[in-house]
């Protein structure tokens, strides 16, 4: 009994003995290359290599765990566990990736392919040539950086330098990246571009020109499929005599539109002007552009700037024909030269046709020029389109000027003003239609002489440096110049007068007084690319385990600096706080 429980004993000791021996032999055998195809034949010269040639029409047939190969001539050298592959090479993994040349060598132990001579590495949206490619079936990558060309459904990328990668399908794009569509095209220094969306991520100074318009970025998103393009760093897209800048930048090609956020500017070099605030839409086909959030306009006319304040801007029009309006609390200042004074006003809305050399301030206007505040209805100034100075104002319906006096105000009423400028300052007034006065009139020594309380049916005014210093009446009516004491202070008022002096606009950042600062929206960053490191990694000559027979050595597995990816500098206008920056 005790004999037989050894020998039993013994003999499940040795089937698990060679049980754990074979296995790893099984598992060596499994990542053995395998020649299913092709005619054999041994060379005395290359004792190493097992020759296998295509008989008739069927090519040489290879396996290795998932990844098939055909050629026309293989070299194989099992112990090496290594195939160099000759004419019409192809290799195939799965059902996505398909690798086509002229020559290519496979190692089984590392799974490394490198395939040169007319190259086509396809997967299934997009076709890749270049001259040489390596292939890392471990890290699921390709490289190439001696030139190579994407063809995509919708355009065509080159590069010196592209990487795949499997998983994601994702190539980078590195050093004089191109993009070519019938559309448009695009260089950047370096670009991600995804083959199932056809999204490009864009690094560095990256342009994309077309014959209607041009984008530049330094960080930006653009579907190359869809023409649309989402840009956060110094961006600005170019339409002709327009330029849009902006924190981020928004383009759709197809509808031909553009919008920006937060810090944006509209630059119309046509028409010498500029439009700021913190939001603004493009509609490049009906030349059209709309601004909100502390929306600006800026025009320079004889060296003096304009500015045209409102909560929305609308500027439509080509080039000789804009026309800009103003919606909801309106405001305008334009910027006096040294020695005088400014001209500023404010409405509910604001209407300029430069061609024609008008601006309409509508309801509840009011406007000041110098010490002179004029009211009314609706209020017009014309501009001298040639000189581009003030020429002509007029007021209508309950037009009134006024001015402060230390006793009081100087007022003139009536149905209509018509005021006429020289160099921008306002010289002569005239009043039509049931017109009145109350005039602190003075003499040469500025000594009180009255009050003048008239009615006349026109009445003009005569001003040097901004102040009266005359008034005719056309048919005066009755009236007179009252002595101080007989004209109590309520009867110095004229019916209807309203003084505004506290709503003067002195100085251009007087457009955003009393208006708190918009609430800007954070923006959405674009992430910098992802550091997968280099492609080939830092091994000794043993580790890469080249087999002699290889037509590589171990420098082409070395990393050059010449082919490194240019470094990404942080974007700083994303992610930030909402404060607007200061306004110029």
């Amino acid at each position: 009994m005790n004999k037989a429980n050894n020998i039993l004993i013994i003999l499940l000791l040795l089937t698990v003995t060679t049980a754990s021996f074979a296995q790893p032999n099984q598992e060596q055998e499994k990542t053995k290359v395998d020649i299913k195809s092709g005619y054999l034949e041994r060379r005395p010269e290359l004792p190493d290599a097992f020759i296998y040639t295509k008989e008739a029409n069927e090519q040489v047939y290879i396996l290795h765990e998932g990844v098939e190969m055909w050629c026309n001539q293989a070299f194989v050298y099992l112990n090496d566990n290594f195939v160099k592959a000759y004419g019409d090479v192809k290799i195939k993994q799965a059902d996505t990736i398909t690798m086509n040349s002229s020559y290519a060598e496979y190692n089984g132990n590392t799974k490394f392919a490198f395939a040169s001579g007319n190259v086509v590495f396809k997967e299934p949206k997009t076709t890749l040539k270049t001259d040489t490619l390596y292939f890392d079936r471990v890290k699921q990558q390709a490289f190439y950086r001696s030139g190579g060309t994407v063809i995509d459904t919708a355009s065509t990328l080159t590069s010196r330098i592209g990487r795949y990668y499997a998983e994601s399908k994702k190539y980078q794009f590195i050093s004089n990246v191109k993009i070519v569509n019938p559309k448009y095209t695009v260089t950047s220094p370096q670009l991600d571009f995804y083959s199932e969306t056809g999204g490009a991520y864009l690094y560095g100074k990256s342009v994309i020109e077309s014959e209607t318009s041009t984008v530049y970025c330094e960080r930006g998103y653009y579907d190359t499929r869809g023409d649309t393009g989402y840009f956060v760093k110094n961006s600005r897209v170019d339409y002709d005599n327009r330029t849009l800048y902006g924190d981020s930048i928004y383009f759709d090609r197809n509808k031909a539109f553009a919008s920006a956020t937060n810090n944006i500017r509209v630059l119309d070099t046509a028409n010498q002007s500029i439009i700021k605030g913190h939001y603004a839409e493009v509609f490049r086909k009906k030349d059209s552009v709309f601004i909100t959030k502390r929306a600006v306009a800026i025009s320079v006319r004889d060296n003096d700037s304009l500015y045209v304040h409102a909560d929305t801007l609308q500027i439509t029009g080509k080039p000789e024909n804009r026309i800009l309006k103003g919606f909801y609390r309106a405001r305008m200042f334009q910027e006096p030269k040294p020695g005088e004074e400014a001209t500023s006003g404010k409405c509910d809305s604001i209407y300029l046709f430069q061609k024609e050399g008008i601006t309409k301030m509508l309801r509840r206007p009011i406007l000041w020029s110098g010490e002179n505040q004029m009211t009314g209805d609706t209020i017009h100034l014309i501009t001298n389109t040639k000189t581009e100075k003030l020429d002509t104002l007029k007021v209508f319906n309950n037009a009134f000027l006024a001015q402060k006096d230390s006793l009081g105000f100087n007022q003139v009423k009536g149905e209509r003003l018509t005021g006429l400028f020289t160099e921008n300052q306002l010289d002569t007034v005239n009043i039509d239609k049931n017109a009145q006065v109350i005039y602190f009139a003075r003499n040469d020594n500025d000594k009180m002489i009255g009050i003048n309380n008239t009615v006349s049916s026109s009445i003009q005014l005569y001003l040097e440096n901004q102040e009266i210093q005359g008034i005719r009446f056309i048919k005066k009516g009755k009236g007179k110049v009252y002595p101080l004491s007989m004209l109590p202070p309520e009867a110095r008022i004229l019916s209807g007068f309203e003084w505004r002096g506290d709503e003067r606009l002195l100085k251009k950042e007087d457009l955003f007084k009393n208006k708190p600062p918009p609430i800007l929206p954070k923006i959405k960053g674009i992430p910098l690319p992802e550091d997968d490191g280099e492609f080939f990694e830092e091994k000794t000559e043993e580790e890469l385990n080249l087999p002699e027979s290889s037509k590589l050595s171990p420098k082409d597995f070395k990393n050059r600096p010449e082919d490194a990816a240019p470094e990404t500098a942080p974007d700083t206008n994303v992610e930030k706080n909402n404060t607007p920056k200061k306004e110029n």
